[in-house]
């Protein structure tokens, strides 16, 4: 199906002034993303939004209660997951899984056995 694609003519134009495989890449990375924030229901996605817009970039800005509410919504998302399986696609070598997922009984390998 890729040889396909990038034989078309329209593909050929468009990759004089983008590379091809990075942009596949990315889009890769962007399904990861979008399948780790489904795990968040639409209010839960509308409040993390709410609480990142008032951090400014600062979590010191929210108060306590606010602060472990953006922990546990993130905490949610899975970020070391989502930030191992990205490398583990974009990287051209295997890496080691403690290196990716961290230890052997931690959360992250208990979420990767669960994807799987």
């Amino acid at each position: 199906m890729l040889g396909l694609v990038l034989r078309s003519r329209w593909l050929k134009r468009l990759s004089h002034g983008i590379p091809v495989a990075r942009l596949l890449l990315v889009g890769e990375v962007a399904l990861l993303a979008a399948q780790h924030l489904a795990r968040l229901d639409r209010i839960q996605r509308r409040r993390l939004l709410a609480l990142m817009v008032a951090t400014h970039g600062r979590p010191a800005r929210l108060r306590a209660g606010e602060r472990a509410e953006l922990m546990l919504l993130l905490a949610r998302l899975e970020p070391r997951l989502f930030l191992g399986l990205a490398v583990r696609r974009l990287s051209p070598m295997p890496l080691p899984k403690r290196v990716l997922y961290g230890p052997r009984r931690g959360p992250t390998r208990a979420a990767l056995e669960r994807r799987n």
